[in-house]
């Protein structure tokens, strides 16, 4: 199935409901798209064939021979009968979460971290190691092989794919590294390729908080734009604006760590001075978790004044360890924002869900949305 197609009356990587379907051959992977984006969002319950119909716009005879190539396909599946209005009962169909399978991966500095989904995104198994990401870039695509071989093997379906989420900056159209900061060995690496020659798989690579941003998007847990702020081995932020993921033309978005605070302040291991990431990381270091927070959330209030957005999201695990401390000190900050420009409410914060691992699932969202037609991606259509 084409998974690359996005609609054209709305922004490349939209994410919001289910745009229409268009009755045209050439478009086939993008109508199926919206099909099983129905499929998933109906849930266990399923959907009927005219609903579909009713809800993309295309004609019926265009949703049957559509869900005939799907259930050939052994991603959907009948659901039982509803009852009509009128006439014999309508026969549901549903989404089969296990026809297939994805591996989204979250290379840490100092620990990966790897799920498999489902077609739901939805993880049903989680591996977590240790990881030296400065011991050599051939080493760690070892690590990650080994890893994801784990997970795929004697899973039911079919392997769709691997997303991988690291520290910025990278590019994540060409699938190459940039120097990460405090490893510059990864500079100009072609991760990505590098990956699907050892695999065999397409292979996804983005940024940690872009995947995690999407993830949550996906879920369907966070506002219409949000930014999603990490805190953990170092510092950035994942943005989703208008319901699309936005990573700028160079995948340079959202590089929240490295934005100046302090003039001539101390000096930060991307080679800038007085950065959000070396002021945070140092109060973290000294035990002083309240100012980083403070620091948390004057880089959050700037923020909210370039792109007054309606939520911020933290996550991370320096965050996750003191979730009250965090919200708390960054929503002050907001607060304070707001009170000086006389805005009704501050922007509110709110922790990402304790349950999830945002970032590997959203690294797997890398490879799953394309298959329901969001967030157009960079894919290796690399084989060994």
């Amino acid at each position: 199935m084409n998974t690359s197609g996005t609609d054209p009356r709305t922004p490349a990587g939209h994410l919001s409901p289910h745009p229409a379907g268009v009755n045209l051959p050439a478009l086939r992977g993008h109508n199926d798209a919206l099909v099983l984006e129905l499929l998933r969002t109906a849930g266990d319950g399923g959907i009927s064939r005219l609903e579909l119909a009713e809800r993309t716009g295309l004609t019926p005879q265009a949703v049957s021979k559509i869900t005939a190539r799907l259930r050939a396909e052994g991603l959907a599946a009948e659901a039982g009968r509803r009852a009509s209005t009128g006439g014999k009962p309508r026969t549901v169909l549903r989404l089969v979460p296990g026809a297939g399978h994805a591996v989204g991966v979250h290379l840490d500095r100092d620990r990966l971290t790897a799920v498999r989904t489902g077609l739901t995104g939805a993880p049903d198994a989680v591996r977590t190691l240790p990881l030296d990401l400065g011991g050599g870039t051939g080493a760690v695509v070892e690590h990650v092989a080994r890893e994801v071989g784990a997970l795929l093997a004697g899973a039911p379906g079919r392997a769709l794919g691997v997303g991988v989420a690291m520290p910025g900056p990278l590019d994540h159209a060409a699938g190459t590294t940039h120097r990460v900061t405090g490893f510059p060995e990864w500079d100009g690496f072609p991760l990505r390729d590098a990956l699907a020659r050892r695999l065999g798989l397409p292979v996804v690579l983005d940024k940690d908080t872009n995947a995690a941003a999407l993830g949550l998007a996906r879920r369907g847990e966070s506002a219409d734009s949000f930014a999603y702020l990490h805190l953990g081995t170092g510092v950035g932020a994942g943005l989703v604006l208008g319901g699309s993921l936005y990573r700028g033309a160079r995948t340079g978005a959202g590089e929240f760590g490295h934005q100046t605070l302090q003039l001539d302040g101390p000096a930060c291991g991307c080679g800038g001075r007085g950065c959000l990431e070396a002021l945070c990381l140092a109060a973290v270091a000294r035990g002083d978790l309240a100012e980083a927070a403070r620091v948390l959330g004057t880089g959050a209030a700037n923020l909210a004044g370039l792109l007054d957005i309606d939520l911020v999201l933290l996550g991370g695990r320096t965050v996750m360890a003191s979730t009250e401390l965090f919200v708390r000190g960054v929503g002050e900050v907001l607060g304070s924002r707001a009170a000086r420009l006389g805005a009704t409410a501050p922007i509110p914060v709110a922790v990402a869900p304790a349950d999830a691992h945002p970032v590997a699932e959203g690294a797997a969202q890398l490879v799953l949305a394309p298959l329901f037609g969001h967030m157009n991606v960079a894919v290796s259509a690399n084989r060994k």
